[in-house]
């Protein structure tokens, strides 16, 4: 895990990770939509979806692709459009 943030932006998607004291974040946003995932600091409890990085939580799931898929559907995208940034793609039960 990092305590930098890591941006990475494809086609009109930008993805930002960052921790917190007790999160790991990955947010997005595609032409003023936002959409968050996040999960405990430790990496280990299930993901929340949110409209936006300290937004109310929406859903929580288990795994990586329903919690995308989630955030996706927000954005108005497929899941396969998101960027994931690498510190990101180990978030998930």
């Amino acid at each position: 895990m990092t305590d930098e943030e890591v941006t990475l932006t494809e086609d009109g998607i930008t993805a930002r990770y960052y921790e917190t004291e007790t999160e790991r974040v990955l947010a997005f946003e595609r032409d003023g939509a936002t959409a968050a995932v996040a999960q405990n600091r430790e990496g280990y409890a299930m993901l929340k979806v949110r409209p936006e990085p300290d937004g109310d939580e929406l859903e929580r799931y288990y795994g990586f692709d329903m919690a995308m898929d989630h955030a996706a559907e927000l954005l108005g995208v497929s899941q396969y459009d998101l960027p994931v940034p690498e510190p990101a793609e180990d978030m998930g039960m």
